[in-house]
């Protein structure tokens, strides 16, 4: 007699199916559109991307300020390897949320193509050229075979040819687009929002930098140890220290408020 399968491994095999009936096979290869007009291969790259660490950008009167949340390293490690934030030219800034590795090989091609344009050009490449650059190379993995997507998006921070601060994002698609306040991630919705209420034109850096910790504040712990804090300007591109971030943070936090008032509520 044959034995019947067990409870689990019917409810496994449902599950498959159920997968299989939603993508119907259209998964598999990245060059194969699915009838609905999908390309499921790119929609898992942008769900890495919805699952990496929260990154927000602001642009300001003068300056571009990134902010990301960065993962506590281990005491024995070293944390120089461990960058969110990346340089890609004297004053263009790079930053992600998505994979790690992918992101380096990402960077890696580009700071080649800037090195190019500047041998080429004798001229610094601006922002957006850089943007179009990185989408266009994403794009690039999306139909053809024996590739995947890149699994990360980017925030770039740096200055159009008009010498104006100019804020980008790409994504796995292969699209860009300009911005004066955005954030990708984990929860970037909800930081999105919080951007779209308290954002102003010409700001000074000084009010940049706050509504970006304050923006990411709104998802993470108030800790300078786990944020990493960059302002591209005309004068270069500065880190700023722990030491400088701890303060700010500090005032900024208003857990301590919003749990009062939740208490109050109830």
């Amino acid at each position: 007699l044959k034995s019947s399968p067990s409870p689990k491994k019917l409810h496994w095999q449902g599950s498959r199916d159920h997968l299989d009936k939603m993508a119907g096979g259209y998964d598999r290869a990245i060059t194969v559109f699915s009838p609905d007009g999908h390309l499921f291969q790119v929609e898992y790259a942008l769900e890495a991307v919805r699952k990496g660490m929260i990154t927000v950008g602001c642009k300001g009167k003068d300056s571009v300020v990134l902010a990301v949340e960065r993962r506590a390293t281990p005491k024995l490690q070293d944390p120089r390897t461990i960058r969110k934030i990346l340089t890609v030219d004297d004053n263009i800034a790079l930053t992600f949320a998505g994979l790690n590795a992918d992101a380096r090989v990402l960077v890696n091609k580009t700071r080649v193509e800037c090195q190019s344009y500047r041998l080429n050009v004798e001229d610094a490449p601006t922002v957006d050229y850089v943007a179009r650059f990185i989408a266009r190379t994403q794009q690039k993995y999306t139909h053809r075979g024996g590739v995947r997507p890149f699994g990360i998006s980017t925030l770039l921070g740096g200055f159009d040819n008009k010498g104006q601060p100019a804020l980008y994002q790409t994504d796995p698609a292969g699209t860009y687009y300009a911005w004066k306040a955005t954030a990708i991630g984990k929860n970037s919705k909800s930081v999105t929002d919080f951007l779209e209420k308290k954002y102003k034109d010409d700001m000074d850096q000084d009010t940049t930098i706050r509504l970006a910790l304050k923006a990411l504040l709104e998802v993470t712990e108030a800790s300078g140890k786990n944020i990493e804090v960059c302002i591209v300007n005309q004068s270069g591109i500065k880190w700023m220290t722990e030491d400088e971030i701890d303060p700010l943070v500090k005032e900024l936090d208003d857990t301590a408020e919003k749990i009062a008032k939740l208490k109050e509520q109830k």
